[in-house]
């Protein structure tokens, strides 16, 4: 039995050690508790290949399954610290501290660590773990004597077996004290998170100076199974390396603007942003990370600030017309930094210091209170979420964070097109089947779409009416599917005569190269 209640002492003491670190984490920074602390340096230590591999299996869970499985292992070792206690304790709860140690190491390693406090939540967490380990151990190793009193020796005139009294109330006072730390650190975390919500609340965007122009009729087909023209704000794909979304309070957040070419370094209200001439546009996205085929874009509304504007106003000019820097390195509030190339900001696409989204602002998960978007560029060298600082630089002098990981420093969006109906191992019936989907090639824009069934030639998909080159563009294709199993491929091409390639590539460096097929048999 002692064993059990020995390993169940671990595992109180590590929900003892987690829960005291969240409560201190309130005080230093909810990003420095050590599951999220660990998950990060986790995620930035993680190879590419990996990386690609956890968005294609678990897509937007990913940060999810990463943390049950920190959880899973502190778990596994918790229950082995109970069990090593009882013979050798004090090593037990050395143990539990180095834990603290490598959490603590973990926080002060992320881009984004306010240095050595960060170390503090770990720390403390791993101390009050240690502590209540040994409290309990000692509960399991302490034998009784004939008058009542504890001793760590048993003797002649001893009782067999443990003191459990003792272990109960130790017990029962662990895990009251760590549900207390529990639910007050969750409190107190809750409260700074509800300003931000209130603020964003608070938010009325005002309207646009240019607006979008209105949606071609056409530009939507009335198709089952085809992706909608403008991608619902819940269903919007997300990929970032935040565990825990960022809640940025925007009566408190400012913008810096600073670096190379800007004469004087430049600091932005959230309000400053509102005050200003926005512009509102249709815009697709897309992931680095999407496979062909994959779900990783999406088209939405966008309202926000004109970048190229808001530079010049700073003093920043392209490098085609002189100026010094031709990187621009974006810094959010986490600490990720994405470079994106000076002169595709300022060459007159509707790059944007986006605000709002689909007649809203910005939902936290997409980067409120502000975020950069720019047509034609993969996410990774443009899309900022919770942007707060803006350094103008160069290429030579600065790697941002994915190019430290082997990605490229330019990556423009390539020419690209997806099958959204049928689906893959479809069953439809022998007659006319209509296949449809979308393709996209930002800033350049899409002028043909064509199917191939099976090894025959490319055929002429109809193409939806567009909005603009930003966009992606419906198509359809009226098959008439005879029985039998067949392959049905897709390939565009953009206004600048670019066919999307054949030729298959993996996300690594810049991008997935390849055509969608699907596999479908009719009945």
């Amino acid at each position: 039995m002692r064993p059990a209640l020995a390993a169940f002492s671990g595992v109180l003491a590590g929900c003892t050690a987690l829960t005291v670190a969240e409560l201190v984490s309130v005080w230093v920074r909810p990003q420095a508790g050590p599951v999220v602390a660990v998950g990060s340096a986790a995620i930035d230590r993680t190879p590419p290949a990996v990386k690609d591999w956890a968005i294609r299996n678990f897509g937007t869970d990913d940060k999810l399954v990463l943390q049950l499985g920190i959880l899973a292992v502190l778990a596994l070792l918790a229950l082995a610290s109970g069990l090593l206690a009882l013979r050798h304790v004090r090593s037990a709860a050395a143990g539990v501290l180095l834990f603290g140690v490598v959490g603590g190491l973990a926080a002060t390693s992320r881009p984004d660590s306010a240095g050595i406090t960060d170390a503090v939540p770990s720390l403390a967490g791993a101390a009050a773990g240690a502590v209540t380990l040994l409290l309990l151990v000692s509960r399991l190793t302490a034998t009784r004597t004939e008058t009542g009193a504890e001793t760590g020796e048993s003797g002649a005139g001893d009782e067999p077996g443990w003191d459990r009294r003792g272990f109960v109330i130790t017990a029962v006072a662990a895990a009251a004290a760590s549900t207390g730390a529990g639910t007050l650190g969750r409190r107190l975390n809750g409260s700074t998170a509800r300003d931000a919500v209130a603020s964003r609340e608070d938010v009325v965007l005002p309207a646009p100076g240019s607006p979008a122009p209105a949606t071609p009729k056409g530009a939507g087909l009335q198709i089952r199974g085809i992706s909608p023209f403008i991608t619902p704000t819940d269903l919007f794909y997300r990929v970032d390396t935040a565990l825990v979304v960022p809640k940025v309070d925007a009566t408190a957040w400012r913008l810096r603007i600073h670096g190379l070419g800007v004469g004087k370094a430049v600091s932005l209200s959230y309000d400053d942003l509102l005050r200003r001439d926005l512009i509102e546009r249709d815009i697709t996205l897309t992931c680095v990370s999407n496979e062909v085929g994959g779900p990783y874009v999406g088209n939405a509304r966008w309202i926000g600030v004109p970048l190229a504007p808001l530079l010049a106003e700073c003093g920043v000019r392209a490098p085609s017309e002189g100026g010094p820097a031709d990187q621009l390195v974006s810094r959010s509030v986490d600490g990720m930094t994405i470079g994106s190339p000076v002169e595709d900001v300022m060459d007159g696409r509707d790059a944007l210091l986006a605000l709002g989204m689909n007649g809203r602002p910005l939902p936290f998960e997409h980067g409120f209170p502000a975020r950069m978007v720019v047509p034609g560029l993969y996410g990774y060298v443009s899309a900022c979420k919770w942007i707060e600082d803006i350094e103008l630089t160069t290429f030579d002098a600065y790697d941002a964070y994915w190019v430290k990981r082997d990605w490229a420093r330019e990556a423009p969006v390539k020419t690209q097109s997806r099958i959204d109906t049928p689906k893959p191992f479809a069953r439809p019936r022998a007659g006319t089947v209509m296949v449809a989907g979308v393709a996209w090639a930002q800033n350049r824009g899409i002028d043909r779409v064509e199917i191939r069934v099976d090894d025959g030639g490319w055929q002429e998909a109809r193409l939806a009416a567009e909005d603009s080159r930003d966009t992606w563009r419906q198509w359809s294709f009226a098959w008439q599917a005879t029985k039998g199993g067949h392959t049905l491929t897709v390939r565009a091409t953009d206004r600048t005569g670019t066919v999307q390639t054949e030729k298959r590539t993996r996300t690594v460096p810049d991008g997935a190269g390849g055509r969608h097929s699907v596999v479908v048999t009719v009945e």
